[in-house]
């Protein structure tokens, strides 16, 4: 078994050989026997006159005495009146004389008796019936002849076999055959030097193909240029370029990756290892160093958790066929009841409308993590004694069939700069590098990139002033049937999302 899965798969010549001169062989070999048929019928037509002439020569040298049931036969028929139809001896002919009732009257009287019949539509103008049988071991063609015989002297009818061996018709069927088969190995031969020929032509861009790829340097992603190639193999090109292109995007975003946690990763460090050395040296009282140093492995450590999370997102964008259908007011509330020691702690005016039944076609762990980071966001630049609202709800899409979910969270903040909202979605551009490591809002952009949707933040001009934090996505199919029937929202709902 193991030797059979490993047998290598044939190649592309061979199988378009195989698979057109194999019909072709068999087209071939029922055409030359079907031919070779035709051959030989044609040949017993030609040849089954001379039976029935032989029959009708024998016929005019039969005499009858009496009538009817007591007519007697008689029959002078030299054998030398068959050499006439006999073909440069290559074959030999036999006769038989008899009466109706099967008595012999002349001629060879081992020949088997006819027991057959006459057809309703002989082929000639005679009572005459043709068929294959054996005489002396060999095959012959045998022709019956039923002849009225008539004289002055009575009245009768004489039945007449005449037998021809097969020699002579055998040997005009063999060079027809031999002429044939040489003719169709020839034309065999032309269309495999045909098929190789076009195979070969039009295999040279498949191999032009494997030439490029296997000559590319190690690490050259860059698309496949074959405008030459067939239109059956653009799709396996565009194909190509396709796992080419997510292939680069996946090497860029692990080198972004790396090239990221070394960078950030070694200031929180660099700090760390400072502040240690300054505990053991007593710069400081033990107090303020541990509370300095729990604060950098603290900004270590979140810094280092967004990170993961950033390249997760990619990861799980490579698996978007796996989504499934995840409850978003679920997870939002979920996500409320986790942060609300800090909105507590702040003593937040807190509002959470998630009431209606909202789904998404996403990985739970995005839309936890979307959440996640816009909620604490508009936490942490939330004033204390401010307010916060976070709704949910789901709306008819204006643009397609279907639903669009939507969760906006409004803070009383200060909102963003224009300068900063230019470069707001970028790693590490935070605000306040001192408040977070600028990756949150990146992380939220990429999840939303991912899923299809839209990310916005919008500073309101008007009372109350703050910053909303509106993201879109598609909702899930069972969503849209729900969405038709009870989650629809309201025209005041609608209006707080559309500027």
């Amino acid at each position: 078994m193991a030797s059979a899965r490993e047998r290598p798969a044939w190649s592309l010549r061979r199988q378009l050989l195989v698979g057109i001169l194999v019909p072709v062989l068999l087209l071939i070999g029922f055409s030359t026997w079907s031919l070779h048929r035709q051959t030989l019928t044609a040949l017993n037509t030609a040849y089954d006159r001379t039976l029935l002439a032989s029959a009708k020569s024998i016929s005019e040298q039969l005499g009858v005495y009496g009538y009817d049931d007591q007519a007697e036969l008689r029959a002078l028929v030299p054998y030398s009146a068959l050499e006439i139809f006999e073909a440069d001896n290559q074959s030999r002919m036999f006769y038989r004389v008899s009466t109706m009732g099967g008595e012999m009257v002349s001629g060879f009287a081992e020949l088997p008796m006819w027991r057959g019949r006459i057809p309703q539509r002989p082929p000639y103008a005679a009572l005459v019936d043709f068929y294959d049988a054996r005489f002396r071991g060999v095959p012959v063609r045998m022709a019956v002849l039923l002849q009225p015989v008539s004289s002055s002297e009575g009245r009768g009818m004489a039945v007449i076999q005449v037998a021809e061996t097969l020699e002579l018709r055998e040997a005009q069927a063999w060079p027809i055959l031999w002429r044939t088969l040489a003719s169709q190995a020839l034309l065999v031969a032309v269309v495999a030097c045909i098929v190789v020929l076009v195979v070969q032509r039009a295999t040279q861009p498949v191999r032009a193909l494997s030439t490029a790829l296997q000559s590319r340097r190690q690490g050259d992603l860059s698309p496949l240029h074959a405008p030459a190639a067939a239109r059956e193999l653009q799709p396996l090109v565009q194909a190509t370029n396709q796992v080419m292109q997510r292939l680069r995007l996946l090497l860029a975003h692990q080198k972004r990756f790396v090239r990221d946690a070394s960078h950030q990763l070694r200031t929180p460090l660099a700090v760390l290892k400072t502040q240690v050395q300054s505990a053991q040296r007593g710069d400081v009282p033990a107090a303020q160093a541990f509370a300095e140093i729990g604060a950098t492995v603290e900004r270590a450590t979140q810094l280092a958790n967004q990170m993961l999370a950033l390249a997760k997102v990619e990861q799980l964008r490579q698996q978007a066929d796996a989504a499934q259908p995840c409850a978003w007011d679920e997870i939002v509330r979920e996500i409320a009841l986790d942060l609300s020691p800090l909105i507590a702690e702040k003593d937040l005016d807190f509002e959470l409308r998630a009431g209606q039944q909202v789904s998404v076609d996403a990985h739970g762990w995005m839309l936890r993590e979307l959440t996640r980071n816009l909620l604490h966001n508009a936490i942490r630049h939330s004033p204390a004694c401010g307010w916060l609202r976070v709704q949910l709800v789901a709306m008819p899409d204006p643009a397609a069939p279907g639903t669009l979910a939507r969760l906006c969270i409004s803070d009383s903040g200060p909102g963003i700069g224009e300068e900063l909202a230019q470069r707001l979605f970028q790693p590490f551009s935070a605000g306040d590098v001192q408040a977070g490591s600028g990756l949150g809002l990146a992380i939220c952009h990429e999840i939303v990139q991912a899923l299809g949707g839209q990310l916005q933040l919008r500073n309101r001009s008007s009372a109350p002033r703050g910053l909303d934090a509106v993201a879109t996505l598609h909702g899930s199919a069972a969503m849209f049937h729900a969405a038709h029937r009870d989650t629809t929202a309201s025209p005041t709902e609608q209006a707080q999302f559309h500027p």
